[in-house]
């Protein structure tokens, strides 16, 4: 199994900046994909980015192009999350996610799920 723990999370000003950290452990690290998911309040869960594990190759949301980077360092099993230029509609929970196939569409695809971490964008 493969446990994800996040952090960094907290609250900010529309305009500032946050950095994500989510590291993996457990029997098992294997995974082909590894990212965030976030869910804002009414709202459904979208995926934010991606890692493809065997290529490096990344995707992003619309939302989230220019303001957020997604970065891993695999010595220490952990995954980045370096959101900048902060808006209100980026408050959600933000959870780290690992699976087969990274996509940003389908949370299905993904096994495993971290706790969430709050992220709040308020003036």
């Amino acid at each position: 199994q493969l446990q994800l723990v996040e952090s960094g999370g907290g609250l900010v000003h529309p305009g500032g900046s946050l950095r994500l950290s989510c590291v993996a452990s457990g029997d098992s690290l294997h995974y082909f994909a590894i990212g965030w998911f976030r869910q804002a309040p009414g709202k459904e869960r979208e995926g934010v980015s991606c890692i493809d594990s065997n290529s490096g190759s990344i995707n992003y949301a619309d939302s989230v192009k220019g303001r957020f980077t997604i970065s891993r360092d695999n010595a220490k099993n952990t995954v980045y999350l370096q959101m900048n230029s902060l808006k209100p509609e980026d408050t959600a929970v933000y959870y780290c996610v690992a699976g087969e196939i990274p996509e940003l569409y389908n949370e299905d695809e993904y096994d495993y799920w971290g706790q969430g971490t709050q992220v709040t964008v308020s003036s």
